[in-house]
């Protein structure tokens, strides 16, 4: 891995290795992976569309604080269009929020099911 903050034997290791190798991050730099960080709504997302082969979503998400263009705006589109999220509010999704266990696990959950 090229992620100076990845030690080899850490218990994350492998688990980033195969996020990497599969496409679902790219890490927050190209030295980095930020391993203590947070993560967003918005990258939470993101790591799940990459992970399901980043599906085209058939129309905008519609809220309006995931404006086109961004990293992460397809990956809303298809999040709310497989019913993985319903947004904070009903224009809002909050993409900066830090995404909690809770929203986390939900997210999961409903990707799964």
């Amino acid at each position: 891995l090229p992620f100076a903050d990845v030690k080899a034997g850490s218990y994350y290791d492998d688990a980033v290795r195969w996020a990497v190798e599969n496409g679902v991050t790219v890490g927050t730099s190209a030295t980095t992976f930020s391993p203590n960080a947070t993560v967003t709504r918005a990258q939470t997302v993101t790591f799940l569309w990459r992970w399901e082969g980043e599906p085209e979503a058939d129309q905008r998400s519609g809220f309006r604080d995931v404006p086109t263009g961004q990293y992460y705006s397809e990956a809303v589109s298809w999040a709310v269009e497989a019913g993985i999220t319903n947004g904070t509010g009903t224009t809002t999704f909050s993409p900066g929020q830090t995404c909690t266990r809770a929203q986390i696990v939900t997210f999961l959950w409903r990707d799964m099911a």
